[in-house]
């Protein structure tokens, strides 16, 4: 298969087959990326992004804003260029032709949604332990977090489909409760109760200047800008790609990336930093503390517990879709594509990643004192950001395949910036992320190429993964 012969999104050609239904217009599709990058990130990290500069919380977020809005201009470039649904794979894939790189796309992309629903699964406990007052230890939360992937477990089995309609109702609830940190801060701020002057105090450990500890934050910052790419596989449902699509992603960036800078401003003005990094309930600290009378207070854990348990429920769906994928292409053992004969539901991809979200969930919390949804968040974005350097590489290597249909073109310049940047992120002695990030995250990729040799060896006729039936999603 040349780099250039991919399939359509429906597994048929044009004539073959019927297409996607376009039925997202632009209002649709702007809540679909702003839905899509709020989460866990922003809902469980912020005190650990504050951990790591002090007051300054804001500005790792601004950094990260950043690089995902110039990597946004590189997805822009493609998605209009091919408009698709199948995302970093069949921009890989076009560009190289290689498909064993394909595979480690695709691959990557499955353990950032693994990693992401196991950080969510950790937040969602760490919520209902707050949110009903209960006074408990690791290991209880332990539990909890296990408790609930295997309630994800259960409902991805049974099947779920996600409608928009839904997705506008999540989103509004999520969207809900960091309006409502803004608000009820805010209003403590006016009151002269806020220390105002730690926004702009940056307080590192005592190994790292303040050029890494910022770098350090943004890599774990970035894991709460996650989402817009996912975006890119509504193309062939969207009416006018090429015009709606630059549009929308750029305000949903510039309005997810507003609001997370004024939850982080307003986080630290109210909370000492100190009393925020140690919380795995940053943002409800932060209105008990502002508004301890208030009832807000008492429901925005439950609030939380509703913004990552839809996180961690999509991201195990689109994990065990991708395995599935493969497994049914004969890229990895065929036994990943074993249907449920009733729920028809990818039983045994179902299995095999909610497994290792147990074991990354038990891995991680095995240490009590491990900050264990910003190792794995963290994890997540050491991933995208992997897929995201080679996107941006696949826009200027694509140049030479011309189309005569009208797209966003991102430029000579912003490519070249977010490939270096991306990588920048990714690299240990530049980044100062934590080495476990790079243990989990190579454990993980390890296991997908033995799953690969294995599916080579019993079957060595496979082919490169087909990018547009295994429909890439990627975690927030």
């Amino acid at each position: 298969m040349s780099p250039t012969d991919v399939p359509t999104s429906t597994g048929t050609s044009a004539e073959d087959g019927p297409a996607l239904k376009r039925v997202m217009g632009p209002g649709l599709l702007l809540l679909f990326i702003v839905g899509d990058i709020l989460g866990t990130g922003i809902y469980a990290l912020t005190g650990q992004v504050a951990g790591e500069v002090g007051g300054a919380a804001w500005l790792p977020f601004v950094v990260a804003f950043a690089v995902a809005l110039v990597t946004a201009c590189s997805y822009l470039e493609l998605v209009t260029k091919y408009p698709q649904a199948a995302g970093a794979a069949l921009y890989v894939h076009k560009a190289f032709g290689k498909h064993f790189l394909t595979f480690l796309v695709c691959f990557a992309v499955m353990c950032s949604g693994i990693t992401s629903a196991s950080a969510a699964s950790r937040a969602f406990a760490a919520n209902l332990v707050e949110g009903f007052g209960i006074d408990a230890g690791n290991g209880l939360v332990l539990l909890i977090a296990l408790g609930f992937m295997g309630l994800v477990l259960l409902v991805n089995l049974r099947g779920v489909s996600e409608s928009l309609k839904v997705n506008v109702v999540l989103t509004a609830v999520e969207l809900t409760g960091l309006l409502l940190v803004i608000l009820i801060s805010g209003y403590f701020i006016a009151g002269g109760n806020a220390d105002f002057s730690r926004v702009v105090a940056f307080e590192t450990a005592a190994d790292k200047n303040v050029f890494l500890a910022v770098s350090t934050a943004t890599s774990l910052a970035f894991f709460a800008m996650v989402g817009f790419e996912d975006s890119v596989n509504m193309a062939e449902e969207t009416r006018e790609p090429a015009r709606v699509f630059p549009r929308m992603m750029l305000t949903g960036l510039g309005v997810t990336g507003l609001i997370y800078v004024l939850v982080s401003v307003c986080a630290v003005a109210v909370v000492p930093v100190g009393k925020l990094a140690a919380s795995e309930t940053p943002l409800a600290t932060v209105v008990q503390t502002a508004a301890p009378d208030f009832p807000i207070s008492d429901v925005l854990p439950f609030i939380s517990m509703f913004a990552v348990a839809n996180s961690a429920l999509i991201n195990m769906m689109m994990a065990s879709r991708l395995l599935y994928g493969m497994g049914k292409q004969g890229v990895l053992p065929p036994f990943l594509a074993k249907v449920h004969a009733v729920r028809r539901t990818p039983r045994a991809a179902i299995v095999l990643t909610t497994c290792i979200a147990f074991g990354l969930i038990t891995f991680v919390s095995l240490n009590p004192d491990s900050p264990v949804v910003a190792l794995l968040g963290g994890t997540t974005s050491l991933l995208l950001l992997t897929v995201f350097a080679g996107v941006h590489v696949a826009v200027l290597v694509l140049r030479r395949d011309t189309v005569a249909t009208p797209h966003f073109r991102a430029g000579r310049v912003l490519p070249v910036v977010g490939a270096v940047a991306c990588l920048y992120l990714v690299l240990p002695w530049s980044s100062g992320r934590p080495a476990d990030q790079y243990r989990i995250a190579g454990i993980l990729l390890l296991v997908g190429v033995a799953l690969w040799a294995v599916a080579r060896i019993t079957h060595p006729a496979a082919s490169a993964p087909d990018t547009d039936r295994t429909d890439e999603t990627a975690p927030h």
